[in-house]
């Protein structure tokens, strides 16, 4: 298929759509071109033609979806105003491509919860995309909106190669080029799966703390750490800014501790104890006591050249 037509079947009927006013039939003019272009236009003329009431339970997730699942508070606030104000945006559908009668979500997957959360009829636009218009059209929509987080863009790129869809179509649905690309797919696959899942969206979290995290996980012992942060019940209620701060406190390599070496007690032929030595491997520190051995301090500190002078010669 060539990239000029991709994607041309979502543009629909133009003056007969059945159900539409003259008014509501004209065809907008669009200047973008390609395939990102026919998915902006295909958003827009959503608006404009006629839209299904379907089952919720009727329609299927994608084979790679490219969303986390939303943090339970923010979620509930969503779903109330869907409650109280109804569905005001469709969500896009495709027939499913091997269970007839069904359908799969290419994009509103939050919008198909909340509203079957509801008890609801979800509305929706019936469209046949492939595989990689489906992409495309989740990308589009999620460019505009430019609410996923980086690790959602990230694991959702990976899974995308991963399932045999080609950089070109996951670079034209991110709106990213090759070496930006590169970077997401590189951090998803840095990290372990359900560790990435069990954390969350974390959008207040960017590139760099995920990519810290990585090779902090990289530690012996760090990644069962992490799981066993996660797995806890506390943790689990706690937003997933907030669960991925507790798994990078928890994975944050512990400084060795050093070794206290204890200071030894000098004593002379007389019985003072005019000094104590410490000694390790970098320095040995030698202490004056003042009070047991009064000025001994600075006629050390005067003698010390020639304490040296004698220490070089027996080198010689």
């Amino acid at each position: 298929m060539a990239r000029k037509h991709l994607l041309s079947d979502l543009a629909g009927p133009k003056s007969s759509a059945a159900g539409l006013s003259p008014d509501e039939n004209i065809t907008p003019q669009y200047s973008p071109r390609g395939a990102i272009g026919a998915v902006s236009r295909s958003i827009e003329l959503l608006k404009s033609q006629s839209l299904v009431d379907l089952d919720p339970e009727l329609i299927d997730a994608p084979a790679v979806t490219d969303r986390l699942d939303e943090d339970g508070e923010q979620f509930e606030e969503f779903a109330r105003n869907i409650r109280e104000n109804g569905q005001q945006v469709p969500i896009l559908v495709r027939p499913h491509p091997s269970v007839e009668g069904r359908y799969q979500i290419a994009y509103g997957r939050r919008r198909l919860r909340a509203v079957k959360a509801a008890g609801l009829q979800v509305k929706a636009a019936i469209r046949t995309l492939s595989d990689d218009e489906l992409v495309l059209a989740q990308g589009q929509e999620n460019s505009a909106r430019q609410d996923l987080s980086f690790i959602e863009r990230a694991l959702y790129a990976a899974e995308l190669e991963a399932s045999g869809v080609q950089r070109s179509v996951i670079m034209a649905a991110l709106a990213v080029d090759k070496s930006n690309l590169s970077r997401l797919i590189q951090a998803a696959t840095q990290l372990p799966n359900d560790v990435i899942r069990g954390i969350g969206a974390a959008p207040k979290t960017g590139r760099d703390r995920w990519g810290e995290l990585a090779t902090r996980l990289g530690n012996h012992g760090a990644i069962d750490k992490a799981r066993d942060v996660l797995s806890e019940a506390e943790v689990k209620t706690l937003t997933s800014d907030e669960r991925f701060a507790r798994v990078f406190g928890a994975v944050t390599p512990k400084k060795a501790k050093k070794e206290r070496i204890q200071a030894e007690t000098w004593v002379a032929d007389d019985g003072v104890k005019a000094a104590s030595v410490k000694n390790d491997k970098r320095t040995l520190t030698l202490m004056i006591d003042k009070k047991a051995a009064p000025e001994f301090g600075e006629y050390l500190m005067s003698m010390l050249p020639e304490i040296y002078a004698s220490f070089k010669r027996t080198k010689e």
